[in-house]
């Protein structure tokens, strides 16, 4: 028997079939442009950041995909833990009108005014269009460079940004260009749960901080 076929046997492993796979990332709310100059506000829990590019997930239905195709430029503001409720009240709405037949199914409803409904503050941007969120203690300016939709799952859209400017309150700032790891917590999205991060267990080699 080989080694797969004997973990597979194990009483602490069991194989199952989840709904979803939202196994704890950091929460994002996208701003894009409207059509109209407004601006759309949509919160996603899917995306990682290599270098200066920040890749996102994002489903098709909604309105942050057609208002990046477009005008490609977003703004990328992640919240803390003390926001989570902020992010709750935008959940059930979309910028879509009329709302997709698989949103109405899910319980969305059309919303425009989405600063509105959250109590967050508009802050303008420096080099791109869509204003910033300024409760966000990071807010990351970036430039649309490609949005691809996989075969395998044409009901999402992969979407690469690139940084073009990096915004963030100065009580988080470490020196000149350091974000102080020990005062920032990003808000995480734990199977459709929402948390913040526990204590520090350590640090990698290469942390300048």
């Amino acid at each position: 028997m080989n080694q797969i076929n004997q973990m597979n046997l194990r009483p602490d492993i069991k194989t199952i079939n989840p709904s979803i796979l939202y196994y704890g990332t950091p929460v994002i709310l996208l701003n894009t442009l409207n059509e109209d100059g407004t601006v759309n506000i949509s919160p996603i829990s899917s995306s990682w950041a290599l270098g200066d590019y920040i890749v996102l997930g994002i489903g098709i239905g909604g309105k942050a995909v057609e208002n990046m195709k477009r005008y490609p430029e977003c703004v990328i503001n992640i919240p803390g833990p003390s926001l989570w409720e902020h992010v709750e009240r935008l959940a059930p709405y979309t910028g879509k009108n009329p709302v997709p037949e698989d949103k109405q199914q899910n319980g969305f409803a059309y919303l425009k005014d989405k600063y509105e409904i959250s109590g967050l503050t508009p802050i303008d941007s420096n080099l791109v269009k869509p204003a910033r969120i300024r409760e966000c203690p990071i807010q990351i300016e970036a430039e649309v460079r490609d949005i691809r939709i996989p075969d395998h799952s044409p009901y999402f859209a992969i979407v690469e940004t690139q940084a073009v400017q990096v915004h963030v309150h100065q009580d988080m700032i470490l020196g000149e260009n350091h974000i102080d790891p020990a005062k920032w917590s990003p808000l995480i999205y734990n199977f459709r749960h929402y948390f913040g991060l526990g204590e520090q267990l350590g640090k990698t080699f290469r942390s300048e901080t």
